[in-house]
């Protein structure tokens, strides 16, 4: 048997669907399977200032801060961008990588970057991190610690060589640069900043600096903003659904039972009928009025007629002396 061929519109319109829904998630943003929710962290990015100006009150005309207290460093930092301050001979990273960094400190008048801006927020286990790498190459006392460590394990070896220890460690800490880790805490307080940011600590050799930053945007949501449709989507879906329902019923009903054929299949097809004929009556009458508003060429007007058809006389005799009188 042929299908039906609304019943072909099916499969397209499912294919559609499941299209729409395959969308890529945008940079800082990441679902959870685990709890089903979804997390943009783009809502805690302070945006560069345009011509050094505010263009809504709320924006904020510095990065987040963060302070040490019994910390000899107080840190500046910004979420899925670089900090909109403008940094200039940061220690270790050239001028091209400084305009990327995401977070720093000031220490002795000098700038020291611990990390590159990054996109990619993560969960490792129930918690939300991101981590920020490539800041500023470590300082010497990673060199010292290191070479401490490497002096007590050549004390149980006679047989290894002094220089090629040294070898090793300038190797290492040159490899070596500052990193940030973030956690993300989720924070309901409705009357609170988009992010409130609190250093956590670091570690031994300063390599390696932990953060905490409370938001409401590591709440997350049930739905993803990008993936699924709003209010009018919803009622369009709906609407379209009910549309096929109606046209499908109302098709097998008039087929089978009725045993129609042709446009006569569609349901309620008088109904259908007698609006497109009052529609295009309509059309001819609102045509048919605005062709009569059109100037119309000069010429001889018609000759009035009279109840019985024939023309006034008086008037045939003054047009036949207006015509003598041209002549």
């Amino acid at each position: 048997m042929r299908p039906y061929l609304p019943t072909t519109l099916i499969p397209l319109l499912l294919s559609t669907a499941l299209a729409a829904d395959s969308k890529p998630v945008k940079p800082c943003q990441i679902y959870n399977p685990a709890n089903g929710n979804f997390y943009d962290l783009n809502t805690m990015t302070v945006p560069p200032l345009l011509d050094h100006k505010k263009q809504h009150k709320d924006d904020r005309t510095e990065s987040w801060h963060a302070r040490g207290y019994d910390y000899d460093k107080n840190f500046t930092m910004n979420f899925c961008a670089p900090v909109i301050e403008h940094l200039e001979d940061v220690v270790g990273i050239s001028d091209d990588l400084a305009k990327n960094v995401s977070a720093f400190y000031k220490l002795d008048g000098k700038t020291y970057s611990i990390g590159q801006a990054s996109l990619e927020p993560i969960f490792r286990g129930r918690k939300l991190i991101m981590n920020y790498t490539d800041g500023s190459p470590c300082d010497e006392a990673t060199k010292d610690l290191r070479a401490r460590k490497l002096k007590d394990d050549d004390d149980d070896d006679e047989n290894d060589d002094d220089r090629d220890d040294k070898k090793k460690d300038h190797k290492y800490t040159a490899a070596r640069r500052k990193s940030t880790l973030i956690s993300f805490i989720c924070d309901h307080d409705s009357l609170a900043p988009k992010a409130h940011v609190s250093f956590i600590g670091a570690s031994p050799d300063e390599c390696t600096y932990f953060f905490e930053a409370r938001s409401i945007a590591a709440c997350g949501g049930v739905i993803d903003p990008q993936q699924t449709l709003g209010p009018g989507g919803v009622f369009g879906v709906i609407f379209l659904i009910a549309a096929v329902v109606y046209l499908l019923g109302g098709i097998a009903y008039q087929r089978t039972v009725m045993h129609q054929r042709g446009w006569r299949q569609l349901p309620n097809y008088n109904l259908w009928a007698g609006i497109f004929g009052f529609a295009h009556d309509m059309f001819v009458i609102l045509f048919s009025s605005c062709a009569r508003l059109l100037p119309q060429r000069r010429g001889y007007n018609q000759l009035p007629t009279s109840s019985r058809g024939r023309g006034s006389r008086e008037e045939e005799n003054g047009l036949i002396d207006q015509y003598d009188d041209d002549m």
